[in-house]
């Protein structure tokens, strides 16, 4: 590249529109203007760095995702037309904040290490060139000590760190600003060298990898300079979604809501499948009638695979989105093999096997629990609450989290055609007719459906992004362990309900290992005392649709909350919308960056007034079994 000197400049009337960027960021307001001769400035808050990348033929593609990631960033076409642009909206924001940075990131022309035939994978090479002395050098450090902490599955990064030339930074093709100025150069690893092909996940890990350690730049030259205080390098990253965010989560929720996954594999026929296995002596499985799938899976997997990804321009997000992608490609698989020998090993994939530490918690439980968990005597004066009970009280607890938050809209719907229980799908709450239950247990239960699983719903909703009410990639897990929680907390944990829970998870072990359903429930029935009726309703659950592994996260996601909690975990995070315990550090970054609020209703459940001492228990460590004795 010539210096910036040494091109022809430019003329003032190109940048005639530079006036009404400096007067909107002056404004506070954002900055998205795509340039005449190509490229685009964007700044969505005023911060004391820009990042920039010069080409004219985006011959550099993942140096110019890495730069467009970030919440200030410049594309330009050329070194003096960036100069310009850079120095005037520079001068602004060192004026304000007292310090301004410029990384300029770029690639090198190849990688000399790499070969198709090559028979292991050498370093690469990073370049980072920065003046001798500054707080530019504190950035320097900062990156090339996230570059080398970076936990790498292929190639290693091998930093090397130049000097700026002593007469002037044009002198070396620099970028001819007034500021300091970090130059990051890599070479090209995510794709072959002969053959030019990509290496995708190689490409997405080093733009992770590079994003991240320009952030921890960023941070460290604000310390440096006292020009910027932050609670964590991620919270430099963007606090608007651009709009092919908002494009591609319509698109993935219109996939999503083309099918209900759960009621699909829920038989419609349980009270008639109750009555033939119990007529064949419980050694016939039942036949389980299902609804007519709505979509075709075929169409449903081409328009999922058809959403482009490409300009999201944020790397967290796209993960979050590539992930959901592979989970509703597993549900739909999942469904097209209902009824088949298939149905298994999907669902195995989606949920998980059932984990030797997991079997034995559960274990653990039927052991040391009584069998007997009611006596006769007190089963008999135990009220009971039917569909009607359960639907009356439903509409109180929702009419009252509708007071506390005007967008909580859920509707109640008592069905013939569910198994005893309820189940929330979407805003609706689903009560099966049949629903009889102790009524001690009603409060806990509808915290469960309602205080966890709809209020998750109707928080994510008010996030600006569907993705968070439908849920990110593996968020059942979690979500299962914090409704539990939930039960806990309302103060309505029982031995029974435990032993249910623990029950489920016995019997998926069972399904993967061959047993047949008239096996499984003898296993629960006869071997681990659980009532008729609760026992066929766990086999149910876990042979619908051919073996659904699905009921074991409830007992893994109540240990992993728990886990959680006694590590000194919050909860509030979980409550913003539908997350997997995996994502927990995410939703803190989106937080810290302003991409998520609060949330818009907090569960009425940790009102109760025993919630604060139980939850303090629980943060000082205790296990399932342990919940039955607060």
């Amino acid at each position: 590249m010539k210096p910036a000197s040494a091109r022809s400049a430019i003329s003032p009337d190109d940048l005639d529109w530079l006036a009404d960027v400096i007067a909107a960021i002056e404004a506070g307001k954002a900055v998205r203007k795509d340039l005449p001769g190509g490229g685009r400035l964007h700044i969505d808050r005023a911060l004391p760095f820009l990042c920039v990348h010069i080409s004219s033929d985006r011959h550099a593609p993942v140096a110019r995702e890495i730069t467009q990631a970030n919440a200030s960033y410049l594309l330009a076409p050329d070194g003096p037309t960036a100069a310009a642009i850079v120095t005037a909206v520079g001068a602004l924001l060192e004026r304000r904040f007292g310090a301004f940075m410029v990384l300029e990131m770029g690639e090198l022309a190849s990688d000399e290490l790499l070969t198709d035939k090559a028979p292991f994978l050498p370093p690469f090479t990073i370049e980072v060139t920065a003046e001798k002395a500054g707080p530019i050098r504190a950035a320097v450090r900062a990156f090339i000590a996230a570059i080398e902490a970076t936990k790498v599955k292929f190639r290693t990064p091998r930093a090397e760190v130049h000097n700026w030339p002593e007469e002037t930074r044009a002198a070396a093709g620099a970028l001819d600003v007034p500021f300091p100025l970090m130059r990051v150069r890599f070479a090209p690893v995510y794709c072959q060298q002969e053959s030019n092909k990509t290496y995708p996940e190689l490409r997405e890990r080093l733009i992770a990898a590079i994003f991240d350690a320009g952030l921890h730049a960023f941070a460290a030259f604000a310390s440096a300079t006292g020009s910027l205080s932050t609670p964590t390098h991620r919270a430099l990253g963007r606090k608007a979604f651009v709009d092919a965010v908002v494009r591609t989560d319509r698109c993935i929720d219109e996939v999503a809501s083309t099918f209900d996954f759960l009621l699909a594999v829920t038989p419609i026929n349980a009270a008639a499948a109750w009555t033939e296995f119990a007529a064949s002596d419980f050694g016939r499985a039942p036949r389980f009638l299902y609804r007519p799938l709505t979509l075709q899976v075929e169409a449903a997997k081409r328009k999922l695979f058809s959403i482009p990804f490409e300009h999201l321009e944020d790397p967290v997000l796209y993960q979050l989105y590539r992930e959901k992608q592979q989970e509703l490609d597993l549900q739909l698989s999942i469904l097209s093999a209902r009824e088949t020998a298939k149905f298994i090993e999907f669902g195995r994939a989606l949920y998980g096997p059932v984990e030797t530490a997991l079997l034995q918690a559960a274990g653990d439980v039927l052991t040391r629990t009584d069998n007997g968990a009611t006596s006769v005597a007190e089963s008999a004066i135990r009220v009971r609450a039917d569909c009607y009970h359960v639907e009356r009280r439903a509409r109180e607890m929702i009419a009252e989290y509708a007071r506390r938050c005007s967008t909580f809209e859920a509707r109640v719907e008592v069905r013939d055609d569910l198994p005893s229980g309820l189940l929330v799908s979407g805003r609706r709450l689903l009560i099966a007719r049949s629903t009889l239950m102790p009524v001690d247990r009603v409060e806990a239960i509808l915290s469960h459906e309602i205080g966890v699983h709809l209020l998750t719903y109707f928080n994510g909703s008010a996030q600006g992004l569907r993705l968070f009410r439908s849920g990110l990639a593996g968020y059942e897990g979690m979500q299962e362990g914090l409704a539990v929680f939930a039960e806990y907390l309302s103060g309505g944990m029982t031995s029974e309900r435990l032993r249910l829970i623990a029950a489920r998870v016995i019997a998926c072990a069972c399904m993967l290992d061959g047993a047949s359903l008239p096996e499984a429930y003898r296993l629960l029935a006869r071997e681990h005392g659980l009532p008729e009726a609760d026992a066929f309703n766990v086999v149910l659950r876990v042979y619908r649709g051919g073996g659904l592994v699905k009921d074991a996260i409830y007992l893994r996601g109540l240990l992993q909350l728990l886990d959680h909690l006694a590590d000194g975990g919050a909860l509030e995070p979980f409550w913003m919308g539908k997350i997997a315990a995996s994502h927990f550090g995410v939703m803190q970054e989106l937080s810290a960056r302003g991409l998520l609020g609060g949330p818009a209703v907090r569960p009425m459940f940790l009102d109760h007034p025993q919630a604060p001492a139980r939850l303090a228990k629980a943060r000082s460590g205790l296990s399932p079994l342990e919940l039955l004795d607060t």
